[in-house]
């Protein structure tokens, strides 16, 4: 139970977080460069990267890790709204659609999931992610009924965001090996 408490900590303060970076610097800056762009999606959607890397590592457990920060972030943008069918229909794509393209993977005899002694193969979890962001651009706008420009701008965006996300953790563990080493 610990550890599950522990996951959720981590995974809904790291989706908060990457939302918080979205919404207070990405999306301005946004605004400033694309101003006649007609969607309020974000073009570097890095939510979607913590979704799908937690998925990833946690697999089914990510469900409940995730479903705490997706759910502030619902209530965030949206207020009591939240509780609508359309919202809770799109918290509940948000937080199962990655960990279902993950197992779907694992029971077809594609587990791509971390595991002691293999390496990763990133370009796997970069596919899965656009998948998975397909997926949830289809079923989230139909549940809320949007335009089709909003499907593009949602599959870009989650897209750059996993992309980016990926590549500066690359980055970041680079680094920590560097120095972990002496070099």
């Amino acid at each position: 139970m610990r550890t599950l408490a522990k996951e959720t900590l981590i995974a809904s303060g790291l989706y908060l977080a990457a939302f918080l970076v979205v919404f207070e610097v990405v999306t301005p800056l946004q605004s400033m460069f694309f101003p006649e762009f007609p969607s309020r999606a974000s073009l570097l959607f890095l939510p979607h990267g913590i979704r799908v890397l937690t998925a990833w590592l946690l697999g089914w457990r990510a469900i409940p890790a995730l479903l705490p920060g997706v759910f502030l972030v619902f209530l965030y943008v949206g207020g009591m709204d939240v509780f609508l069918p359309s919202r809770l229909i799109a918290i509940a794509i948000a937080v199962t659609v990655a960990p279902a393209v993950f197992m779907a993977l694992a029971f077809v005899g594609q587990d791509i999931r971390p595991q002691p002694g293999k390496t990763p193969c990133w370009p796997c979890v970069m596919g899965v992610g656009i998948v998975t962001s397909v997926l949830m651009a289809l079923l989230t706008n139909m549940a809320f009924g949007s335009e089709t420009v909003e499907y593009v701008a949602y599959l870009i965006g989650d897209i750059f965001g996993l992309f980016f996300l990926m590549l500066g953790l690359l980055y970041i563990f680079r680094y920590m090996r560097r120095n972990s080493s002496g070099n």
